[in-house]
């Protein structure tokens, strides 16, 4: 058996994986994100959580140098929104949008499913990505039914 970039790609399509939004604020105070399903839980005390970013993204430089973001966890009538931040320049994915500030200043996208709201704690490089740590500081959540990513396409889970 080879491993080659393509077999890794679709061994990995087989994991389902929820959909969020990771949003942060650029240096000129303008709201940028991008689509992410690549967030986990990382530690209960400090609450933490780990977003891996694309280093070729449009997101990553001003993530990067934001210092905060937030993550928004999209639910099934949330499609739209996932495509928007995966395919649109920065400056298309947030006109239009509602949104509220968190603690960080970080955009919270309005209607999430959940959302946390993160200080950069530590980065690191791995392979094409930078894994960000993000120590949670405030959160919330509400009921619904998630977005879910599965061989290559959104899938809306049938309960």
């Amino acid at each position: 058996m080879t491993l080659n970039e393509r077999s890794f790609r679709d061994a990995m399509a087989r994991f389902a994986t929820g959909v969020t939004v990771v949003a942060a604020v650029d240096p000129a105070g303008n709201p940028c994100g991008m689509t992410a399903n690549s967030v986990a839980s990382v530690s209960l005390v400090p609450p933490m959580v780990l977003v891996c970013v694309d280093q070729e993204s449009s997101s990553h430089d001003l993530i990067m140098d934001a210092g905060a973001f937030a993550v928004s966890v999209l639910g099934t009538e949330h499609e739209g929104m996932a495509r928007r931040f995966a395919g649109k320049s920065q400056e298309e994915r947030f006109p239009g949008l509602r949104y509220e500030t968190g603690t960080t200043g970080s955009p919270i996208l309005e209607g999430a499913l959940a959302w946390l709201d993160c200080r950069v704690w530590k980065c690191m490089t791995a392979g094409d990505h930078t894994i960000v740590i993000g120590e949670v500081q405030d959160c919330g959540a509400r009921e619904g039914a998630p977005l879910v990513f599965f061989k290559g396409s959104f899938q809306r889970p049938v309960w």
